[in-house]
């Protein structure tokens, strides 16, 4: 059940501000109410989901401030992760992160958008796990649903969450130098925080705002 929330996070199959109801979650999964507790008591702390007082769960509405707060984290990690994977990573991890990169670009093309959504996700896991440190492993994938999150609020319309061609670069970063891979997560990152932007609510004419006055008969 974990896993499956935190997915529909991920993958922005759950939307910001959705409820997550104990009864509803217990009979989907076919478990027990106090299972539900503790699965969004675990969410929770990893601050994947939300609990309000008396009013149960639901998914995270994060601001536009908060990326700020979101990508300057992601940086410090990835940035750092990708610095000490330059040069270091086998045949066999490369063609990992590949073949991650190859089916995102692939499920991009086809419109199968949540799996392209899922598999940028593994893609920025994949090289955590790498790393070897868990608890940088664990405060990335803290973030990756808040990113997704932000995504889903405040992306600009077109284009991929996680730019395929991006992670294909930085593939060819990671057998150069410590300074390229960190200046190509580095510039990755930007981009994608740089493509969240406020949404601008239509312009109304006075004629609209004040039509019921006027259609209002004396």
């Amino acid at each position: 059940m974990y896993e499956a929330i935190y997915q529909a996070v991920l993958e922005r199959r759950l939307s910001p501000g959705e409820r997550l109801r104990e009864q509803e979650l217990a009979q989907q999964f076919n478990v027990s109410r106090t299972l539900v507790r503790q699965a969004l008591q675990r969410l929770a702390q990893e601050q994947v989901i939300e609990l309000l007082h008396n009013r149960g769960a639901r998914v995270p509405i994060p601001s536009l401030e908060d990326a700020g707060s979101v990508f300057d984290a992601r940086r410090v990690v990835e940035c750092e992760v990708a610095k000490q994977l330059a040069g270091r990573l086998s045949a066999e991890q490369l063609h990992t992160l590949q073949h991650l990169a190859d089916g995102e670009t692939e499920a991009d093309r086809i419109g199968e958008h949540a799996l392209a959504i899922r598999l940028s996700g593994e893609f920025h896991q994949a090289m955590a796990d790498m790393h070897g440190n868990p608890v940088m492993a664990r405060w990335l994938n803290g973030l990756l649903p808040t990113t997704s999150l932000l995504m889903s609020r405040f992306k600009r319309q077109g284009g991929q969450v996680c730019v395929a061609h991006r992670h294909v670069d930085l593939i060819s970063a990671l057998q150069k130098s410590p300074a390229a891979a960190g200046a190509e997560m580095r510039k990755h990152l930007n981009e994608l925080e740089q493509s969240l932007t406020a949404p601008t609510a239509p312009r109304r004419q006075l004629r609209d705002v004040f039509q019921a006055y006027r259609d209002t008969p004396e």
